[in-house]
């Protein structure tokens, strides 16, 4: 049987206050999160994929920020629900893991008490009960000596170490979705594979529906289901993984794949994206966002208002230019990824 709709957004939009205008950072943006799915989200830093993250969790400062459309979660939409009946939701059917989980924790708090906290305020077990399902959890996430980590605080124990503390925090309820904000951007790359794999674990025995927020295109390929490439606010593509790197379309896709290293590139040579993420002030809001970083391409290839078209069963894609994209000729690189 297929799985069941997770979370819906439809047309978010996410405009912080500057001054006195807003400026959308997540600009329309619509994405589907089944149950026991793994969805993707890449881009540069800067393209708004942690105010999306944050978005749906009702984390923004309230009196700054902007938010539009909406956030269908089991059939509400949180967009419209009081911080009284957020508070019910997030941290029990919605867990998140921070990207450094240094400033998540608490430094005044041990570590059980920290994961205990979220039990304490969604659930009706005894003390006891609580603390014995937060050994379990400090177990579960791969701590070898749970009893002492329990007692600690965070500045005691090493970065990985701390990460499976904030994924022992945001499972404790049993969540139906986790958001995951680069769980491992301040990791080194054992301790990455470590808390990757141990995501692909949590993810398989509880069938949760993860949202998976990266710039790592290797964690992308090892752990998603499907990826939403995110420009400048707007998801420029929408793929299942496979599709996605088989047969990637939109430049921006393109681009980021072509910039991977790979046995094949020609020594010293490493394609490069032409300038940088525009400041939310200076970001063009018509036409296609990517086109001041691909100078090379003809204005009349781009779209003046792009969408987001399906261009093959279950493959949307936004604006025309990628129609007869392509790379400069001295700068080609190897785009052939093979995940299956």
């Amino acid at each position: 049987m297929e799985n069941q709709p997770l979370l819906q957004l439809q047309n978010l939009r996410t405009s912080f206050r500057i001054q006195d205008e807003y400026f959308a950072a997540v600009d329309d943006v619509t994405l589907t999160v089944n149950e026991n799915e793994v969805v993707a989200i890449v881009g540069e830093s800067g393209c708004g994929k942690s105010a999306l993250a944050l978005s749906v969790m009702g984390l923004h400062p309230a009196g700054r920020t902007k938010l539009e459309g909406n956030v269908n979660f089991n059939g509400r939409n949180l967009l419209s629900l009081s911080t009284g009946e957020m508070n019910k939701i997030r941290g029990k059917d919605i867990g998140m893991i921070f990207q450094d989980p240094l400033t998540a924790l608490n430094p005044l708090m041990t570590c059980g008490k920290q994961i205990e906290e979220s039990m304490t305020y969604h659930t009706k077990l005894s003390s006891s009960e609580i603390k014995a399902r937060a050994l379990e959890l400090l177990k579960k996430v791969g701590i070898p000596n749970p009893e002492r980590t329990y007692k600690q605080y965070p500045h005691e124990l090493s970065g990985g170490m701390r990460q499976r503390v904030v994924i022992a925090i945001a499972i404790s309820c049993d969540p139906s979705l986790v958001i995951a904000d680069e769980p491992t951007t301040a990791l080194d790359v054992t301790i990455q594979a470590q808390i990757m794999d141990l995501l692909k674990e949590l993810q398989k025995q509880m069938k949760t529906g993860i949202i998976l927020i990266t710039h790592d295109l290797g964690v992308v390929a090892e752990m998603a289901d499907k990826v939403a490439v995110m420009y400048a606010g707007e998801v420029v593509e929408l793929a299942d993984v496979n599709t996605l790197f088989k047969n990637p379309l939109h430049p921006y896709t393109r681009s980021l794949l072509n910039s991977i290293p790979s046995t094949t590139t020609a020594k010293g040579r490493l394609h490069v994206i032409q300038g940088i993420v525009p400041s939310l002030q200076k970001l063009p809001r018509q036409g296609c966002r990517f086109k001041g970083r691909i100078q090379w391409m003809p204005d009349h290839e781009h779209e003046e208002n792009p969408v987001l078209r399906e261009v093959e069963p279950n493959h949307f894609v936004r604006c025309t230019c990628y129609k007869n994209f392509d790379f400069p000729q001295n700068d080609i690189g190897d785009l052939n990824y093979d995940i299956s």
